[in-house]
């Protein structure tokens, strides 16, 4: 029997695909300062890293056997591996690998990781096609700039349902870098929106699975199948970022449409990117960092009775595993992260090993943690006290955790990230090239060069 449901939806909204589509195609390359191109390359940077480092995790083998199913011709790079395959599926597997250690970059006003869908699928069409690094420069800025806008737009309501935003406006980010990178002009450019619109991927149902990883390089393989679409003529509504069906009003109550176009061309969304120390989710940091600090102030874990934890309630919503079976499970527990801090005095990829997670001494020490949820707290904030064996209480607030906008890691400390990363995979030597050439990559003449120091 036919339905007809009414669902209220916003008639009226503003052009948005159309006006996005135009700012895209048209924005003047480098039409930015030169703070925003630095944040481009620091983008860039830490994105490669976290893709190199993960090239041999099991997610990746697992992804590069089913592409190779495929039969893929060797197009381009898989970063941190030797294999060439098509530059659709390097797309996915880069972006599965830049996820893999949850470790990316994070956009902190809507928990968005724009660079791996975006940055994934620009290095793979631009090395296929032998474009030069302003080029890939210009579309990292503009995409980010899309997908964090609609991200804007739609959070929180939109990942509060469930959704893992990172996928959901990732598509859309890709689409538009690749439109850009492929000259196309601003009515094919609003088709290529319009393609991705219809590709939003991942829930959050899939975190700490390898799914979740499987979101950013599912993003970048749509976003940029979506610009080859539209540059061959494909077409779609142009209407579809914001009509009473389309992707915004579909997957949100939340649509601030203003969000998409305040003072676009003038504020970049990549200008609010922040880089993790840590190698988990976002809202663990601020827990950790405070737990490194207790270390650093003498606290040793056999003084440990007990260590409380006053945290937002969306810290333990998002990672309030007390029990983590392995290392993907242990990037979503907060009580891991802070028996980490207390036991490491840090949390890399070393700290999230699967041996490390269950090894007796780590399950005893995160047992003691007691968390208690206090929304007067920030989410980005955390609250920790350390209750000796002897009595006595050392106690650590941290307001704004290392690595985020107001406490930023430098150039140094990504470098120092990347190296961490990258040289067990490819070596020392070609370690050092390749920071040098994501440095230079603006000026880069063609990213095959970099490309083949990313592989071993």
């Amino acid at each position: 029997m036919a339905r007809n449901t009414q669902v209220p939806a916003d008639h009226n909204a503003p052009p948005i695909t159309r006006i996005l589509a135009e700012y895209v195609a048209k924005h003047p390359s480098r039409g930015w300062n030169d703070a925003v191109d630095h944040e481009a390359h620091r983008t860039f940077l830490n994105w490669l890293g976290c893709a190199v480092g993960a090239a041999k995790h099991e997610a990746a083998d697992a992804a590069l056997a089913a592409v190779n199913e495929l039969q893929p011709a060797p197009q381009a790079t898989v970063a941190g591996r030797s294999e060439r395959v098509d530059m659709a599926s390097a797309a996915l597997v880069n972006g599965i690998t830049s996820h893999t250690f949850d470790f990316d970059d994070t956009h902190l006003k809507t928990i968005i990781h724009p660079a791996g869908p975006v940055a994934s699928a620009l290095l793979a069409l631009a090395e296929h096609k032998g474009m030069g690094g302003r080029e890939v420069v210009d579309a990292l800025v503009l995409g980010i700039d899309v997908a964090c806008r609609l991200g804007n737009l739609v959070y929180p309501e939109h990942y509060d349902r469930g959704w893992h935003i990172t996928g959901t406006t990732g598509m859309l980010g890709a689409a538009a870098g690749c439109a850009r990178l492929l000259k196309l002009d601003a009515d094919r450019t609003q088709m290529a929106l319009g393609i991705a619109a219809s590709q939003p991927v991942g829930l959050r149902e899939q975190f700490g699975t390898m799914t979740k990883p499987f979101h950013p390089g599912g993003a970048a393989r749509a976003g940029l199948m979506s610009a080859l679409l539209a540059a061959k003529g494909f077409t779609s509504s142009p209407r579809a970022l914001e009509a009473p069906r389309g992707w915004a009003q579909v997957v949100s109550t939340k649509t601030a449409w203003n969000e998409a176009t305040d003072e676009l061309g003038q504020r970049f969304e990549i200008s609010f990117n922040s880089y993790k120390p840590f190698a988990c989710g976002i809202v663990i940091h601020p827990s950790i960092d405070a737990a490194s600090q207790l270390r650093a102030q003498g606290v040793k874990p056999e003084q440990v009775e007990r260590i409380e934890l006053r945290v937002h309630s969306l810290v333990l919503e998002l990672t309030g595993k007390k029990e983590p079976a392995d290392g993907l499970q242990g990037k979503f527990s907060v009580y891991h992260g802070v028996a980490a801090g207390l036991m490491f005095g840090r949390a890399g990829e070393d700290e999230y090993h699967d041996d490390i997670v269950t090894r007796a001494d780590m399950v005893a020490l995160r047992r003691k943690v007691v968390a208690t949820v206090d929304d007067s707290i920030d989410e980005a904030s955390a609250d920790v006290t350390a209750v000796l064996t002897d009595g006595r209480k050392v106690r650590v607030f941290v307001e704004h955790a290392i690595g985020s906008l107001q406490n930023p890691m430098t150039d140094a400390m990504l470098e120092a990230k990347f190296t961490q990363l990258s040289e067990p995979v490819i070596g020392a030597a070609k370690t050092k090239q390749l920071i040098e050439a994501c440095w230079g990559l603006g000026k880069a003449k063609d990213l095959r060069a970099l490309t083949a120091l990313a592989r071993p």
